[in-house]
């Protein structure tokens, strides 16, 4: 599988950009003006990125959008903003911001980012980036051809155990390229009141996706993949079941439990959980020829683990040790971090969205590789294709037009 754009591919549009006058022309490094921001979609997540925003120098949230106007004016109303609006075209005209985060559900991505980037605004989009891969296909496309930003709210890959992890791979820790990956991603439904509403109501907005819980959740796990898988995938084999909990729920078509096996065409595999029975456990396992990591989200640590064989009892007792003393210096690490202030809720966002900003006032590249948020679209497709096949959209769909240069997934067997 081809992702739609390759490193060669985006240099080439790089070099064929059209000049777009925009509203984002960059300041001056002795005059930097605050970046404008608007947010779309006012639900719980909003908070967060309201929060994590004011957490960054040099920004502003100019205004609030939301479908229902009370929830803009709530929203507003809690972090002292004052301009709300119920509809997307005046909040543009009228607030005219450089980039728009938008946080509704995700079958109008496709259409209010559009709607943004066509006014001149970089786009920060929650999860899932699109419906299909299609859809992030075209929107990628338009982003370059207006010299505009665009990224995928993945925010978890920019934990400080995520960016650690990187690093060492940068540095050889793991003696090449990957050989294995492990992603795990445990949901916990609580007191079901999150699940209880879209249980109860076959009209409810993640009943209506091609991947329903899962297409609102996934991407976390698969872009964890995503960023050390070649773009040709060789094998996708995905199976999914209903858990005991949600069965006694009586919703006969939603589907809780899945497991994917991936292989690439460099000979990388990967292997992804997603469990709402498994309690505590979202983790990137990373295996080399050499030595392996495990990423932890939930404790925020990030263990090393060497391949080194050892004579007779000896292996009983110097690896445990050995294990011992990696979580013990993790403890140090993380307590240095909090009494630091670098540990706290949702860090992982307000790195990926400082990240975004940088680039946007630098001229640099996105946080997030476009390579990678298509990658991950095109595995979440062909997953779906093959758990909830009734319910597979076609590429293109609902694209207003053909996008060009995406390909079909096409699976070698």
């Amino acid at each position: 599988m081809s992702a739609a754009v390759s490193n060669s591919q985006q240099s080439t549009i790089n070099s064929q950009l059209i000049s777009v006058p925009t509203i984002n022309s960059q300041p001056s490094p002795n005059n930097i003006r605050p970046l404008r921001i608007a947010i779309i979609g006012c639900g719980k997540v909003a908070d967060q990125h309201v929060q994590a925003i004011h957490r960054i120098p040099d920004c502003e949230i100019v205004s609030l959008c939301d479908r229902e106007l009370l929830m803009a004016k709530q929203l507003g109303g809690r972090f002292d903003i004052s301009e709300c609006f119920s509809d997307l075209t005046e909040m543009l005209r009228a607030s005219t911001p450089n980039v728009v985060h938008i946080t509704t559900p995700p079958q109008s991505h496709y259409s209010v980012a559009k709607e943004c980037l066509e006014f001149g605004s970089h786009v920060y989009l929650e999860k899932p980036f699109t419906v299909t891969a299609a859809e992030a296909e075209a929107l990628i496309q338009l982003a370059l051809t207006r010299d505009l930003k665009v990224t995928a709210g993945n925010n978890y890959q920019f934990t400080l155990e995520m960016l650690e992890m990187r690093r060492l791979v940068e540095q050889g820790f793991l003696g090449g390229k990957p050989v294995h990956l492990e992603s795990y991603w445990s949901y916990d439904l609580g007191d079901l009141k999150y699940a209880g509403a879209f249980l109860g109501s076959r009209t409810h907005w993640v009943r209506q996706l091609p991947g329903q819980l899962f297409h609102n959740i996934i991407s976390h796990g698969i872009a964890k993949l995503a960023e050390f898988l070649d773009d040709e995938l060789t094998n996708i084999f995905a199976t999914a079941h209903q858990s005991p909990t949600i069965r006694g729920l009586g919703a006969e078509e939603v589907l809780d439990e899945l497991r994917v096996l991936i292989r690439d065409n460099t000979g990388t595999t990967a292997f992804f959980c997603f469990s709402t029975q498994i309690k505590g456990l979202n983790q990137l396992r990373v295996y080399g020829s050499a030595n392996s990591m495990i990423a932890d989200i939930i404790t925020g640590s990030l263990v090393r683990n060497g391949t080194r064989s050892y004579k007779s009892y000896l292996t009983y007792f110097i690896p445990p040790l050995k294990n011992a003393r990696e979580h013990f210096r993790q403890a140090r690490i993380n307590i240095k971090k909090f009494l630091r202030r670098r540990i706290y809720q949702d860090f992982g966002m307000k790195e990926l969205i400082e990240r975004l900003y940088n680039s946007i006032r630098e001229g640099g590249e996105p946080p997030i590789p476009y390579r990678e948020i298509i990658l991950t679209a095109q595995i979440m497709d062909e997953i779906f294709a093959q758990i909830y096949p009734s319910k597979a959209r076609k590429p293109g769909t609902p694209v207003d037009r053909e996008p060009t240069n995406v390909p079909q997934l096409e699976i070698k067997n």
